[in-house]
């Protein structure tokens, strides 16, 4: 795939015809968090008929997963790329849910976060691990967003280092038949408002082996489960659309049933490691939409803004910078292309490549809205201009989902491995 095919063009403009008409009109309201974004997400599904299709794509991939045993059927989910919430949507072709990040990203980046959360983290995590059951009582309704979901992972002390660092412990009581859940999760999207929350968690089975070498696994814990705080969400930099909070959990006791897959593995670990690839790949879409806006914002300015006779456009060093961004866009959107290219085929980008992609998009992507911002001078300084929106809001693609030094460490890692 080298670009968008003319029917995935036509579905583009249908979806930035309801972001110009439903979510730009809405945005200074999310950014001063005056209202919620969960009602527009419900808006936007219900325009496209999306939880009718989630449905029926949900209803096909438990008919094929009933037919097997369990871990049969999830391997199956993994495969057919049904499993994540992302590939629901977008039914068999990868690119429609890029296309949904893009046009929103254009407008409000904070916005498509917390919809991709709960529809790809959450919801993803629940559809790649869970079992049928489990899929049908928490995966299905954040799919078609009648419960929002939230993902926890990150902690006070264990961000970069997610997995070693990770304090959150459950341990078994009855038997078996429950456990106790006690930690902290912190920079949760969703968190706040959350129905479902997929918590991850270190076993501890009272057998002595060190917390950093436990196995971990998820959780499901549902809002309003004793022990279970989830406090008003936090003041950020950028992002405003995009609730983000803490989880408390102390003795939360959840039955044998909310343990994903229902069955302790040593391997927990691995389930989070490809929820953190999708989340790298899945900034790419989201780049290509801030710099697209910043570009044309950054154009249209410079056409129009004369100083000394002449305008911006014609001095060099403004050409350079517009330059630069055009870059940025053809280098990201190729970027993406080849993901899709690669999703298409059943494949995905190794972890070097996932981390090179991020770390690239998420760089251009800051850096074409600090350009857009010189460009625009005063004005881009100024909220009404929207680029200095585009410019908080993009900073977080550099931390979120592994900082820019994890990428590089990712990276430098598989190059010398030779």
């Amino acid at each position: 795939m080298f670009r968008f095919s003319d029917e995935q063009l036509m579905v583009r403009q249908m979806v930035r015809k309801w972001v110009e008409s439903k979510l730009r009109p809405a945005n200074d309201a999310l950014e001063r968090n005056e209202i919620l974004p969960y009602d527009l997400f419900r808006d936007f599904m219900k325009t496209f008929g999306i939880p009718d299709m989630v449905r029926g794509s949900f209803e096909r991939l438990i008919a094929r997963g009933e037919k097997k045993a369990a871990a049969a059927a999830v391997a199956d989910a993994e495969d057919d790329g049904d499993g994540a919430g992302g590939s629901m949507l977008g039914g068999a072709d990868p690119a429609m849910s890029a296309i949904m990040s893009i046009e929103m990203c254009r407008v409000n980046p904070g916005f498509f976060l917390a919809f991709g959360a709960t529809l790809g983290l959450a919801g993803g995590a629940i559809m790649s691990k869970g079992t049928p059951e489990q899929k049908r009582r928490w995966a299905l309704p954040i799919l078609t967003l009648d419960k929002i979901g939230a993902w926890g992972m990150t902690e006070p002390g264990a961000g970069s280092d997610a997995f070693g660092a990770m304090r959150t412990v459950a341990r078994a009581v009855d038997g078996g038949d429950a456990y106790l859940l006690n930690g902290q999760k912190t920079f949760i999207t969703n968190a706040p408002y959350a129905d479902i929350c997929v918590v991850y968690a270190k076993i501890d089975k009272g057998d002595g082996v060190p917390l950093a070498d436990r196995p971990i696994n998820a959780f499901v814990v549902e809002k309003g489960t004793k022990g279970f705080v989830q406090p008003a969400p936090m003041r950020k930099m950028g992002m405003h659309s995009s609730p983000t909070g803490e989880l408390f959990l102390e003795d939360v006791r959840v039955p044998r049933s909310h343990l994903l897959g229902e069955q302790e593995k040593a391997l927990g670990r691995e389930g989070a490691r490809d929820v953190f690839h999708g989340e790298r790949t899945g900034m790419a879409p989201m780049c290509v939409g801030i710099i697209e806006a910043c570009l044309e914002k950054a154009t249209a300015y410079a056409k129009e803004r004369v100083t000394w006779g002449k305008p911006i456009a014609e001095y060099q060093l403004v050409q350079e910078k517009l330059a630069r961004m055009f870059m940025h866009k053809q280098n990201a959107e190729n970027l993406l292309f080849k993901q899709l290219w690669l999703q298409k085929q059943k494949l995905s980008m190794s972890a070097a490549e996932a981390s090179a992609t991020k770390l690239y998009c998420a760089r251009a992507a800051t850096e074409c809205a600090l350009e857009a911002i010189q460009i625009l001078g005063g004005n881009g300084y100024m909220q009404e201009c929207h680029v200095e929106q585009l410019m908080r809001d993009a900073k977080l693609l550099q931390i979120g989902g592994g900082t820019d030094e994890i990428q590089i460490i990712n990276i430098a890692r598989h190059l010398l491995k030779g």
